[in-house]
């Protein structure tokens, strides 16, 4: 049978760590160089093949209950568990929480990507004016969760997203929602399907959520504009034979409103992060390795053909704070470093920090570099499962701490953990 998303990950988690060379890369010698950034292009897309994002969701606004984001915050209806201590093998923790025993046990839900409103807006509060502290956490649905090559659940959810209200350490609240994209259907109905995709890193940036798009790009979606659904079929997705409108049995599901296709040399979107130290802001995607030599031979790749070299890197493009779209759809900057495993960046100027997975049952590891520098340096060690980054500035002065802090999100069963760690590994 087709292997699964899942599948395929572990598979390539399984292949040990080698350079071009046969030889093991240590994590103390991951070697980066600067090149070409003008290379690496997206292109920006407003529709689908079904029509204009913006019309689509707006009919489905005319026959659906339309919220935002701070409706969803302020409804919440799960609990966290706040954690007291560093969870697993994590050094420098500061804070953080883990979820109800449901969503900590699930084998076809998977934690990915983590991101905050101290992404969202400088102060760290959302909305714009508003004063919610948030943490929200991306999964993906894994159909053969044993990687067995036998699927244990035929139907692919896709990707949810999860709204945690922290504004109470003790006591976090959260709610997951679904991630769709607005269609039609064969009789021109209005409907929307599930987003089946990795969801392996966000980033909040003013009212707009970035999902990476493994072999595509990116895809965007609006805070300020989901809608309510059905809540009794916990199998449809869109509008059902009964007049209804679902969304696998959650409240609300949030639609795509916009696209960044990649359109440059190829690129592997494993998790992106923002910069808010850059001027302007911008974003950075870095890219997942084994070997130390990304593969583009996996998936059918968005582009021109393979960028100049194989080695992982990270590419930056700058962002417009007006809009909170692409402020150019070129690179400004691309680095490339040669470590295993990347799940998770994020970088102050020419800063960047990476999360470093190391397997099911091994240690993962926060890890820094400059760009153009000889190596990469390990900051402190992460939870077993580390996935995506978030930077949390101690200049978020409607919510911060007393230092700056990087988010991370674990992904095993049992082993699940959303935290922050300092910055500087103290």
């Amino acid at each position: 049978m087709t292997m699964t998303r899942r599948a395929i990950l572990k598979g390539m988690a399984a292949a040990p760590f080698v350079g071009v060379a046969g030889t093991l890369l240590s994590p103390t010698t991951a070697h980066a160089a600067t090149i070409d950034a003008g290379q690496f292009s997206l292109t920006s897309r407003s529709s689908n093949r079904h029509g204009e994002f913006a019309d689509l969701t707006a009919q489905l606004g005319s026959v659906l209950t339309k919220v935002d984001a701070a409706t969803v915050i302020a409804g919440t209806n799960r609990s966290a568990k706040a954690l007291t201590g560093a969870p697993s093998t994590v050094e420098a923790f500061q804070t953080g929480f883990t979820w109800d025993d449901a969503d900590q046990a699930v084998a076809y839900w998977i934690p990915q990507g983590v991101t905050t409103s101290a992404d969202a807006f400088g102060n760290g509060l959302y909305p714009a004016g508003g004063s919610n502290k948030v943490v929200l956490v991306s999964w993906f649905f894994e159909t053969d969760p044993d990687a067995d090559g036998v699927d244990e659940y035929a139907l692919d959810k896709g990707m949810r997203l999860t709204f945690v209200d922290y504004a109470n350490p003790a006591a976090p609240r959260y709610q997951h929602v679904l991630l769709v994209e607005p269609v039609k259907t064969a009789t021109g109905a209005y409907s929307f399907n599930p987003v089946r995709k990795h969801a392996g890193g966000i980033m909040w940036y003013g009212d707009l959520l970035y999902v990476v798009d493994t072999y595509k790009g990116l895809r965007v979606f609006d805070l300020r504009t989901l809608f309510k659904v059905a809540t009794a079929e916990g199998n449809v997705c869109g509008l059902h034979t009964d007049g209804q409108y679902y969304g696998y049995g959650y409240q609300y599901v949030l639609p795509q409103s916009h696209a960044y296709d990649n359109a440059g040399a190829y690129l592997r979107y494993t998790t992106i992060g923002l910069d808010r130290a850059s001027t302007p802001d911008s974003l950075v995607i870095s890219e997942y390795s084994t070997s130390g030599t990304v593969s583009y031979t996996d998936g059918a790749f968005n582009g021109t053909g393979e960028p100049s070299t194989a080695t992982p890197k990270v590419v930056r493009w700058n962002l417009d704070y007006t809009t909170r779209h692409l402020a150019s759809l070129t690179a400004t900057e691309a680095v490339t470093v040669a470590q295993q495993k990347i799940q998770g960046v994020v970088s102050r100027n020419s800063k960047h920090y990476l999360s470093v997975s190391n397997g099911p049952s091994g240690t993962g590891a926060l890890r820094t570099f400059t760009s153009g520098a000889a190596t990469a340096s390990t900051v402190g060690d992460l939870a077993v499962g580390c996935e995506d980054l978030s930077y949390h500035s101690s200049g978020a002065s409607g919510w911060a701490y007393g230092e700056s802090v990087i988010w991370n999100v674990s992904e095993y069963a049992g082993k699940r953990y959303v935290y922050a760690v300092r910055a500087d590994g103290s």
